[in-house]
């Protein structure tokens, strides 16, 4: 079968492990990179013996899709070249910088009828995919992504930056309408945001508690999960799942047991590079859609409001 031609643009630290997930498969052939700094187009070109480029558009018609990894304000204007030109896109998290720029991306994608999958590697998290195995109805949630800083991400705020990863398994989970949302969040060592923390209420009663910072000493990457069923606690840093449910005990009394749930030992990101990959050749749709993208975004951008309009009350 005909190799499919890959493209990824940005050359950055996501971007080359793109190219290494990509270059272990034997459906995929690397075709092209671009990067506006020249000199790392090249040094990857070199490493994956393919073109490089200083302006992706320079990539249409040597491609059959291509992964973006480039600043969130540059997703919007790439993606758009590449899908108005009909070639399939994996466009890293967030899906744009506006809702308005994801849904024209979306609309684009439906009309050209390419495929059109958004990076939110914590679906492929294998923990959160055995997650979805036991999943009942959640009542509440909570959540802490804290990081330490790092220059990379700080384009934008850290709502956008980390805590849209969670923002996006919490709709997936919850599957229910968001009718209120409260938060607060400080610029620390950037000027925007870099400490966040929201509590979001779903028409369903389930309330979301959500933190996340990039100016953290340690890393902790860890969302709970507390129903009806029973209680989930997944480490996305370490890929674990601690799942615990009721039972009746010999005495007819309701007792609280482990859930065994095997959790696969996958690399997320692989896995996301696979799934686009399958996509490509069914033609069916991604694992994490256009639509999907947008309704975190939106969520995201909630959450960013009601911290503007808090610190205006401060201020």
């Amino acid at each position: 079968m005909k190799k499919i031609r890959i493209g990824v643009v940005g050359i950055g630290h996501l971007g080359n492990y793109h190219l290494q997930k990509y270059s272990a498969l034997n459906g995929c052939r690397i075709a092209g990179v671009a990067d506006i700094r020249k000199e790392r187009a090249e040094k990857a070109a070199g490493e994956y013996d393919c073109r490089a480029l200083a302006d992706h558009r320079k990539l249409i018609g040597s491609v059959d899709a291509v992964s973006i990894a480039v600043p969130t304000i540059s997703h919007y204007p790439i993606a758009k070249d590449f899908l108005e030109a009909g070639i399939d896109v994996l466009l890293e998290k967030p899906i744009a910088a506006t809702i308005e720029e994801a849904d024209e991306l979306i609309g684009i994608a439906e009309k050209k009828n390419v495929i059109f999958q958004v990076g939110f590697i914590e679906r492929f998290n294998p923990a959160i995919v055995a997650l979805g195995t036991v999943m009942g109805k959640p009542m509440f949630i909570e959540t802490h992504r804290l990081h330490p800083f790092f220059e990379r991400g700080t384009d934008v705020d850290v709502i956008l930056d980390l805590m849209i990863h969670d923002l996006d398994i919490i709709l997936h989970f919850v599957k229910s309408k968001v009718m209120n949302v409260e938060a607060v969040g400080v610029s620390i060592l950037s000027d925007k945001v870099d400490i966040a923390n929201a509590r979001i209420t779903f028409s369903s009663g389930c309330v979301a508690n959500v933190t996340a910072s990039r100016v953290t000493g340690k890393t902790m990457q860890k969302i709970r999960f507390f129903g009806f069923e029973g209680y989930h606690a997944v480490d996305y840093g370490k890929r674990e799942l601690v799942s615990l449910g009721r039972k009746n005990g010999a005495d007819g009394k309701v007792e609280i047991s482990a859930n065994l749930i095997e959790v696969k030992k996958l690399d997320p990101l692989e896995e996301e590079i696979r799934a686009f990959v399958g996509s490509l050749i069914s033609r069916a749709a991604p694992v994490v859609t256009g639509k999907e993208g947008r309704d975190a975004l939106e969520l995201a951008l909630l959450v960013a409001e009601k911290i503007r309009l808090s610190q205006e009350k401060l201020s």
